[in-house]
């Protein structure tokens, strides 16, 4: 499947504190995809607000994924979930599992804290929505991302 396919990844960093300069995490993720041979669209950052998450998506909706950083935690300014919320169709419920599950081994309790987690829209995007660490993104791109992106691909266009 890898070979018949090719996927563009938009991406999408949310932070009150970091621009394309500084944001780590986002070009974490470009590195990653790129050395798989996948191409990115965009990288765009975004500050932590309802609007500003939706107009950054709206930007990278021609990407056949977007894969979010920033914004998953716990805290009054972290809305990511609430933003992506309505563009649910279909969760893909174990992504957040396993990413809370990795990351339980590596840093204990704290991972119940991420609201990570994984969907299509009703257009058939797929969406990763991630934390904002470059450790994290790495964790989820290399351990449950890649391993799984054209398969999911695959049976949602069944």
């Amino acid at each position: 499947m890898k070979e018949e396919l090719t996927l563009s990844i938009g991406i999408l960093t949310i932070s009150d504190t970091r621009n394309l300069l500084t944001d780590l995490s986002g070009q974490t993720i470009e590195q990653i995809v790129t050395d798989h041979q996948l191409i990115v669209t965009d990288r765009i950052v975004v500050s932590d607000d309802v609007e500003a998450i939706h107009s950054g998506l709206e930007q990278l909706w021609d990407a056949d994924v977007l894969i979010t950083s920033g914004g998953t935690g716990l805290a009054k300014r972290d809305v990511t979930f609430e933003a992506v919320q309505p563009l649910i169709a279909q969760e893909i419920p174990g992504f957040g599992e396993f990413f809370r599950l990795l990351s339980f081994e590596e840093i204990g309790t704290h991972a119940m804290a991420s609201r990570s987690l994984a969907f299509f829209t009703e257009d058939d995007k797929l969406v990763f929505v991630l934390p904002g660490s470059t450790h994290a993104v790495t964790l989820a791109m290399k351990q449950l991302i890649l391993p799984e992106i054209y398969h999911l691909i695959k049976e949602r266009r069944k």
